[in-house]
């Protein structure tokens, strides 16, 4: 099993090119399920998540080529994948797929608009919290969808189609809202969803089914509204950055100190981030196709965050920011609204020195002066790029074992890092 060895103590500088989004190219993909045309995807990351969805994808009988299948001498050359599921040979979605990724759960909203039926698995535990599918199933009841449970799998059907419909959402669920959206995109009538997520990738899957023919208005408010259409045709899509990487290596500059550009992004996607950074002591500047981070001389300041649904902290950032608020002057607070069990990366972070106490959903960080290198363990994605940013300042050499959890939302972090001034290598077997 690869493990990832970092020597600490190198500020990074230089730039950093950020790939698409993974968190908008699964329910993008997942959107090909709904036109017998092609659909064309521009920026796709080369990660474990879009491999694994290329192969369910394929269990329903969706074709797929690839442009740009060799990897190229410059990170974050995202490929052009074309999808056509010409013909939807199977409605089901075995619990073997499934129980492999979470987001595979959502082609049950494009199969019951196209094929008005669908049989597909429970998704399962999953390392961070519950995660319930309640939403989804409630909402697509809301279109007319009779949905039924049987020996762990969701037995949908909507004879003679989905019906347009208002649908409140009890909480805000991006998932949901995606699954929500495609399913409308084809029903009867107009479907008004209230408190839906405002995340930049609802808008980008909006912004694309809109291009395949769909009526989609209000994305990235709490109100969309779809009035759906007898059928959508193929599209030309890119992906947007993903907001989340840039995040990531943002934070990672503001820890190790020194001047990063990060390329083929927008500071727009993390205004709340980027606020608590500059709170913290870095510089962050929108720069041309980009942002420029700057942290040279002074400190990490604490800064007190609680996680939120877009466009407030996103939980997707909390362990990164963990990590940085560990070498901070001072005490600072975290809480964590979104899942009930994302501190997994706590007890890691103390490995290595790190001083933080847990209270039910808030993590109080002491700032300690110095980290020192030790083996560390992932436990799920965002945890374990923590604790490669909390290994870019620890005295010695850090090994991050499970690294196969990296690989499922990071495209090439160490050839990015190392490019940067950063000593990161992996190790295989």
């Amino acid at each position: 099993m690869d493990r990832i060895r970092i020597k600490g103590g190198n500020t990074l500088n230089g730039t950093i090119p950020i790939s698409g989004a993974k968190n908008a190219a699964l329910p993008l993909m997942i959107a090909s399920l709904l036109t017998d045309d092609t659909l064309t995807l521009e920026n796709v990351p080369h990660l474990a998540d879009v491999e694994q969805l290329i192969r369910i994808l394929g269990n329903h009988g969706v074709d797929y080529t690839v442009s740009g299948k060799r990897l190229s001498s410059t990170p974050a050359s995202g490929r052009t994948i074309h999808f056509t599921a010409r013909t939807i040979i199977d409605t089901t979605a075995p619990y073997e797929l499934v129980s492999k990724m979470r987001a595979s759960f959502w082609v049950i909203g494009p199969l019951l608009a196209r094929m008005h039926k669908a049989k597909v698995s429970l998704p399962g535990g999953c390392a961070i919290g519950t995660r319930p599918v309640d939403l989804f199933i409630d909402g697509l009841r809301a279109l007319g969808a009779t949905m039924e449970i049987e020996a762990g799998y969701i037995i949908a059907e909507a004879k003679g189609g989905l019906v347009g419909n208002r649908y409140v959402f009890p909480k805000v669920s991006v998932g949901a809202t995606h699954v929500m959206m495609m399913a409308a995109s084809l029903a009867k009538g107009e479907t008004v969803i209230e408190n839906a997520a405002r995340e930049p990738e609802v808008v980008d899957l909006a912004t694309c089914l809109n291009a395949m023919g769909a009526k989609i208005s209000g994305a990235g408010t709490p109100t969309i509204t779809i009035q759906g259409v007898t059928a959508l045709s193929g599209a030309r899509h890119r992906v947007l950055p993903d907001r989340i990487e840039t995040g990531t290596y943002a934070m990672a500059v503001a820890m190790t100190g020194g001047d990063v550009v990060l390329e083929q992004t927008s500071a727009d996607l993390l205004t709340s981030a980027f606020n608590v950074l500059r709170e913290a002591g870095a510089e962050v500047t929108p720069v041309p196709n980009g942002v420029r981070i700057v942290r040279n001389g002074g400190g990490i300041h604490p800064v007190d965050v609680v996680t939120d649904p877009f466009p407030g902290f996103p939980t997707d950032l909390q362990a990164q920011f963990m990590a940085l608020m560990t070498m901070a002057s001072g005490v600072s607070h975290i809480t964590e609204t979104i899942f009930e069990n994302r501190f997994m990366h706590v007890q890691e972070l103390a490995r290595l020195g790190a001083k933080i106490q847990l209270s039910g959903q808030v993590a109080r960080v002491e700032g300690v002066s110095r980290l020192a290198g030790a083996q560390v363990m992932a436990t799920d994605l965002r945890a374990s790029v923590s604790l490669v940013i909390a290994g870019l300042v620890a005295e010695g050499e850090t090994t991050v074992n499970r690294v196969y959890h990296l690989d499922r939302g990071f495209e090439r972090l160490e050839e990015k890092l190392v490019a940067c001034g950063a000593e990161v290598e992996r190790i295989s077997g």
